[in-house]
């Protein structure tokens, strides 16, 4: 947020109606990176129908509804959780395309001006 903006914010004593994806992280303490795996586990919900593309904003009164259920919080955690113990064993199942020096086959120009 702008400075500006947060002396504004502070004179009003309240939060803006709408959060974007950082602000939106910040309420619930988690990493704006988490906010898209949210939405896909549909415990967010943007408003309006923003293009997958486009910027989204998140009703402040539903977050912070939301923050103070435990149950919810939970199913935030383990949907967080889920999503990189995934990502992670999806990059360990990857077959590795590695040369003899630890560089991907095709940037080793060793073996390029060699071959």
């Amino acid at each position: 947020m702008k400075d500006e903006q947060q002396r504004f914010l502070n004179l009003l004593g309240q939060l803006p109606a709408r959060l974007t994806a950082d602000q939106a992280a910040w309420v619930i303490n988690c990493q704006p990176h988490d906010i898209p795996v949210l939405v896909t586990a549909k415990l967010l919900k943007p408003l309006g129908n923003p293009p997958a593309n486009g910027i989204k904003f998140f009703a402040t009164e539903d977050i912070l509804e939301a923050s103070k259920d435990r149950n919810w919080l939970v199913r935030v955690s383990i949907a967080i959780y889920q999503h990189w113990h995934n990502k992670n064993a999806r990059r360990k199942d990857r077959p590795s395309n590695s040369s003899t020096n630890g560089l991907p086959a095709e940037l080793n120009l060793a073996s390029t001006l060699a071959g």
